[in-house]
């Protein structure tokens, strides 16, 4: 399925782009955060200049809890896992339900121009995943699929992991019309060869990286303590140096998601090889018209570069001339440590 929204000249130049088969006015949009779970701020989003909208997360439990009363196969009025459930929300702290997300699409998609393109946040190849069908058929233009899984247990092999997300992948492609990405963690052995396997499986978009909520410590109370972070254009550096690795040995597209806080990283990732930008730290803190700003900024070093199109910086910048991209960075860190 195509979504086809006509060429944006701004300036003169063309910014527009396409994202997994979506042609998009520009590369910046809003990436999932709790923005687009009410249809004000959705609307937000668009009039602020986001060039596309990804919906805020359904969750596997949210979906696995509806269905079967039961929350990771955990049945919530057994004693055994009482404690260990008190750590998942309760479901009426979710901003909206099954249910009330398919209607939500529905409602987005009727107010706004811009293509939409739903969440889903889960850990494994399950049932949850056929909640992608119903998706589709409530109007969304994509989905966004985003394996959010920290896994501790030494008994699951890095193998597992990779093949039930390149599974997981499969299943969706044949089920689906509709365009599908991955949002992936940094945190596999060889992530290229992870993308690759992704990438042979047809996924349509490759989403680099998820950021995971961490612990910290009190050395006071000596307990454990959490607090969101927003992200910072020091996390940008890691995503540059993937969407470098990848670009033109991937058929999917590719986002860069954290690390954006100014244009020059918008610019940035363009050059490294990124087809879109998501934006949602950049967001909460300048409101929605950060998305212009973005936009702004990017023509403006266009026009210092003389060039007239984004497919002409996308991807110019590349980490190095040797083809063997693990010795370059290993000569670069050598020669780094010998300067200092």
């Amino acid at each position: 399925m195509l979504v086809a929204i006509a060429t944006s000249m701004v300036k003169g130049f063309d910014t527009s782009v396409a994202y997994m088969g979506l042609k998009l006015r520009h590369p910046f949009i809003a990436g999932a955060s709790p923005l687009s779970a009410k249809l004000d701020t959705v609307r937000r989003l668009e009039d602020g200049g986001a060039a596309a909208i990804v919906l805020h997360s359904l969750f596997e439990e949210q979906i696995a809890e509806a269905r079967t009363g039961r929350i990771g196969e955990m049945d919530p009025v057994d004693p055994r896992f009482s404690e260990l459930l008190l750590a998942y929300p309760n479901y009426t702290d979710y901003p909206l339900t099954p249910d009330q997300y398919l209607e939500h699409i529905r409602r987005v998609k009727a107010a706004t121009a811009v293509p939409v393109i739903a969440s889903l946040n889960g850990t494994s190849n399950g049932a949850w995943l056929k909640w992608g069908e119903l998706i589709e058929q409530a109007g969304a233009d994509g989905l966004e699929v985003n394996f959010y899984q920290v896994v501790a247990d030494s008994d699951v092999s890095g193998l597992a992991i990779e093949t039930s997300i390149r599974d997981a992948v499969s299943d969706l492609k044949r089920s689906l019309r509709i365009p599908v990405s991955v949002k992936l963690s940094p945190f596999f052995t060889a992530f290229a060869n992870v993308a690759v396997w992704l990438d042979a499986a047809k996924v349509d978009g490759l989403v680099l990286f998820n950021r995971f909520f961490q612990r910290d410590i009190d050395v006071d109370t000596l307990h454990e303590t959490s607090a969101s972070r927003l992200s910072s254009s020091a996390e940008l550096l890691l995503r540059l140096h993937w969407v470098a690795a990848l670009h033109g040995h991937v058929r999917a597209s590719l986002a860069v998601s954290g690390g954006i806080a100014r244009p020059e990283d918008g610019v940035k990732a363009i050059l490294a090889g990124a087809d879109v930008i998501q934006s949602v730290s950049g967001v909460f803190r300048n409101g929605p018209a950060f998305f212009g700003s973005l936009l702004a900024g990017l023509t403006a070093w266009m026009d210092s570069h003389e060039l007239s199109s984004v497919t002409d910086a996308r991807g110019r910048v590349q980490f190095g001339a040797a083809t063997d991209h693990s010795a370059f960075e290993r000569a670069a860190y050598l020669h780094t440590l010998n300067r200092k």
